[in-house]
């Protein structure tokens, strides 16, 4: 697993759709809470940020055309600084606290589709907007659950193939 790896999927997974209707963590009530459990502050424009960061990503991973203007706003003042230790060497962040979430997401990003290429997709469910990474050893994973759109994919083409062979 890359460093953030989960709070890079919380983060793209925070616009799930539920029963048929989109719905968004990172706006309205409680997504201030959502956010501080992730280690951010939890304001306006910490939320804001996020959602910023959340829509380029799925454009990106789904491979359509981006503005990626955001992205690089919120890397603009964010560094990594090396500590050596008897362990090796250790990167740490330096950013505004404020801007801190917003740039772990991106170099969560950046690692996981640099590590893991081709393993940060989109749920094959067109009607869930979910993603995951495929740490499966063949690479083959399709759904964000496989006892949700997993179980709900195969039954939908099991039920086309019956109504063909009928």
């Amino acid at each position: 697993m890359v460093e953030d790896e989960d709070l890079l999927l919380a983060v793209l997974n925070s616009a799930p759709v539920i029963d048929g209707r989109p719905a968004d963590v990172l706006s309205g009530e409680g997504a201030g809470e959502w956010i501080r459990a992730l280690g951010g502050g939890g304001t306006r424009e910490e939320c804001g940020r996020l959602r910023l960061i959340r829509d380029t990503l799925h454009q990106l991973i789904r491979g359509t055309p981006a503005d990626i203007g955001g992205l690089a706003v919120a890397l603009d003042r964010a560094r990594l600084r090396p500590a050596v230790s008897a362990e090796g060497v250790s990167w740490q962040l330096e950013t505004a606290p404020e801007e801190a979430l917003a740039v772990r997401v991106v170099l969560a990003w950046s690692r996981v589709t640099e590590e893991l290429p081709r393993r940060l997709r989109a749920c094959a469910n067109e009607e869930c907007n979910l993603f995951l990474v495929d740490h499966s050893r063949p690479g083959t994973a399709r759904w964000c659950s496989m006892a949700a759109c997993g179980n709900r994919m195969k039954a939908r083409t099991h039920a086309r193939k019956r109504r063909f062979e009928d």
